[in-house]
């Protein structure tokens, strides 16, 4: 069977994806952080897998869920709070938390492209001010939503050790506050960076695709 380079790019990444998720499951600090933090993740993976053929996104979306997938293993096999790396920071720099949660929330906001070539792709929006606007403002109550659900952790009557390492408040009553900053500024910068490279990689796919129709 003979791929394009595109298919080569998307199956290496999924095979570095799987691999990190086979570590991660690997003795994790708190299996029900683990559980918790990568289950959603590996739902998205195996949704895009199934529907690749029907629904394939640009290699720039590809890049992001890979990223974001690899981020949320390594946190929930540490725990958020205890991730190696950043405990050192936290040591080296005299900070007063692990900042893998800050960094990871930053980061989530990649996924404003996705969001973006999914609305491109799928609803009469064109790109301009009123696609950034909503882009961003979707991915802004993912996080939100997210931090509901961590919220609503807290009242479970069990766990309660994988509930507070889910939770990840390290102390800060703001902690919330500042994820969904984290999130807010990510997904703002991204698109100002890569929305030229989307817009030239979804029109590299839209005539991939018409040429294949023909």
């Amino acid at each position: 069977m003979n791929f394009d380079k595109g298919t080569k790019l998307h199956i290496s990444l999924l095979v570095v994806v799987i691999f990190v998720l086979i570590w991660s499951v690997i003795k994790p600090a708190v299996f029900w952080t683990w559980a918790a933090e990568a289950g959603p993740s590996v739902v998205a993976l195996i949704i895009i897998i199934l529907t690749y053929k029907k629904f394939r996104l640009t290699s720039l979306s590809y890049w992001v869920i890979a990223i974001l997938s690899i981020l949320t293993f390594i946190g929930g096999h540490y725990t958020y709070a205890e991730v190696p790396l950043f405990n050192w920071i936290k040591d080296e720099f005299n900070l007063q938390r692990n900042h893998y949660d800050r960094f990871g929330h930053f980061l989530k906001g990649l996924s404003v492209i996705v969001v973006r070539e999914i609305l491109i792709r799928n609803t009469p929006l064109t790109k301009g001010t009123w696609l950034f606007a909503i882009s961003t403002s979707i991915v802004l109550a993912i996080a939100a939503l997210y931090e509901i659900v961590e919220w609503l952790s807290t009242k479970l009557p069990y766990a309660k050790k994988a509930t507070e390492d889910f939770l990840g408040m390290q102390g800060d009553e703001w902690d919330a506050q500042w994820d969904m900053s984290f999130a807010l500024i990510g997904s703002v910068l991204t698109l100002i960076i890569f929305s030229k490279l989307h817009n030239l990689q979804l029109k590299k796919l839209k005539d991939r695709q018409l040429t294949s129709k023909q």
